[in-house]
């Protein structure tokens, strides 16, 4: 008897095509937003936490996939080895399987929304899944036009921050927008990072990525100033009082940030070793989310 083992080299594109690792940036706003709000009002239901976790991870894996059919429409994905619909060969199943993650994840919302009698955290998921599909859907395809960062912000910063937070608290707080901005800006980065190693492939269709309009050499000059805008968002924070001190743990996360900043700025021109900023910037949006999340969860334990 035989067993056949799985090519190595097969595996290792359908690894990068499901991605793995970027579902942190749909997990990182319900961590940080529910550690916020059992700090400032002491509520934590973790049936609701699991339930909205699960349903954000479908959700982004629904945006994942439907990408994958919209880019293989309009060919920008010719050269991608590892597009789920190249692998596949089949649009309509990847397109198949992203509704059903969608509906899935809607229905997870759903039901938080029927528990709590409030359809609140409903409306803003919808609202992001509405930007969502604005980014890559037909006919906008707004991240043709360069708009997807924006788009990103606004989605996984303050409107998911705001949907996490409300969902335990069922209120609002500054604190938890401005920790919104924060990650905004880190989840942007892992998108904007994508662009460097694609920027042939993106003028080719028509794709006027931040990338291709600024070029690789001043995009790699952003990054650092957009982790220096993480880090000053968190003194704000902290001066103003809407940050517990034990949240300046966020600080450590600084050698990620320099990595980051290092390594695009080194290779930004060359699409082989650039290729991997994305996970550079992933690095440093999980640890600058979990030491903020961290943060407020200790300062209801440990006070001055």
């Amino acid at each position: 008897m035989t067993t056949q083992s799985v090519d190595p080299a097969a595996r290792k594109l359908w690894l990068a095509a499901i991605k793995p690792p970027m579902y942190s940036v749909a997990t990182m706003p319900m961590v940080v937003g529910s550690a916020i709000a059992y700090a400032e009002t002491g509520q934590f239901n973790s049936g609701i936490f699991a339930l909205f976790m699960v349903a954000a991870v479908l959700i982004l894996a629904w945006e994942n996939l439907s990408n994958d059919v919209f880019d293989a429409e309009t060919g920008i994905d010719v050269n991608k080895a590892h597009s789920l619909v190249n692998l596949t060969r089949n649009r309509r199943l990847i397109f198949a399987l992203a509704n059903l993650c969608l509906g899935l994840g809607v229905a997870g919302i759903v039901a938080i929304a029927l528990y709590q009698q409030d359809p609140t955290v409903l409306g803003l998921v919808l609202l992001c899944c509405g930007l969502g599909y604005l980014y890559q859907g037909p006919p906008f395809r707004l991240g043709y036009q360069g708009l997807g960062e924006g788009l990103c912000f606004v989605s996984f910063g303050p409107l998911a921050m705001g949907a996490a937070y409300y969902s335990q608290a069922q209120g609002w707080s500054w604190g938890s927008q401005m920790a919104g901005l924060m990650v905004g800006l880190t989840t942007t980065l892992v998108l904007f990072c994508s662009h460097f190693h694609q920027v042939e492939d993106d003028r080719a269709a028509g794709k006027r990525s931040p990338i291709v309009r600024l070029g690789t050499q001043r995009g790699a000059a952003l990054i650092p100033l957009v982790c220096g805008a993480v880090f000053a968002i968190a003194t704000i924070g902290l001066a103003l009082g809407l940050f517990p001190i034990w949240a300046a743990l966020v600080f450590a996360s600084g050698p990620s940030a320099w990595r980051l900043s290092r390594h695009v700025n080194r290779f930004h021109d060359q699409p082989g070793p650039v290729s991997n900023a994305k996970f550079f910037a992933l690095g440093f949006h999980g640890w600058s989310g979990l030491l903020l999340a961290l943060g407020f969860w200790l300062s209801t334990w440990l006070r001055f």
